[in-house]
């Protein structure tokens, strides 16, 4: 059932991000999962509306949350999630938790990115935003057939004006639940790399 409320996907997405990013710029407070990943599973919407040229990255993005969702009634904090990972020797086994952390991010910062080139276009199309946060965020980790498969959705994506229907928001609220978004979004993906990268871990698998 469509209500004003429950249908604002933006402003769920923007508030969810918020107590993420203090936990991230505190310096000391250790993110958990639980909150982290449900806050994650308000932005697969964002997937959804865009039609085909993401469905790859909606069933997939999905499917991880949904395992760091049950990971959560397990595992408090993320830091504990990846180690326990690390003493099982199973980082980038297919279906680790570590590895489905790693692949929301990509999530996460692909929708940062397309809010943050949306936010600078002053058109209705869509195309040219998609296309750089494609091709930023996932194409590197992509190969040729995929690619080839998007950049052909590319052309089935909805206008700027559509998605915003979709999403009950007009172009002035857009904007403000976008930007707060890219201003929490940062710091969430960078403490979720630093997690990685202070482990030796990398990134770019």
């Amino acid at each position: 059932m469509a209500g004003g409320g429950e249908d604002k996907a933006l402003r769920k997405i923007a508030a969810a991000f918020e107590p993420l990013a203090e936990v991230a710029t505190s310096g000391c407070a250790a993110m958990e999962v639980g909150p982290f990943s449900h806050a994650c599973a308000h932005v697969s919407v964002l997937f959804g509306c865009l039609g085909i040229a993401f469905k790859f990255a909606e069933k997939d993005y999905v499917s991880k949350v949904d395992d760091l969702i049950e990971a959560s009634k397990s595992i408090t904090t993320l830091n504990d999630m990846i180690e326990l990972d690390i003493q099982q020797d199973c980082v980038r086994q297919g279906g680790s938790h570590t590895r489905n952390l790693l692949r929301v991010k990509r999530g996460v910062d692909m929708v940062r990115v397309l809010f943050e080139e949306i936010i600078k276009s002053d058109g209705n199309s869509l195309k040219d935003a998609a296309s750089v946060a494609y091709a930023q965020v996932f194409a590197p980790h992509h190969g040729w057939a995929i690619r080839k498969a998007v950049a052909a959705g590319m052309y089935a994506l909805p206008s700027k004006s559509q998605l915003l229907k979709r999403l009950n928001e007009d172009e002035g609220s857009a904007k403000v639940e976008m930007q707060s978004f890219v201003r929490t979004s940062g710091p969430v993906i960078q403490y979720i790399e630093e997690l990685f990268n202070s482990r030796q871990l990398g990134i770019d698998w």
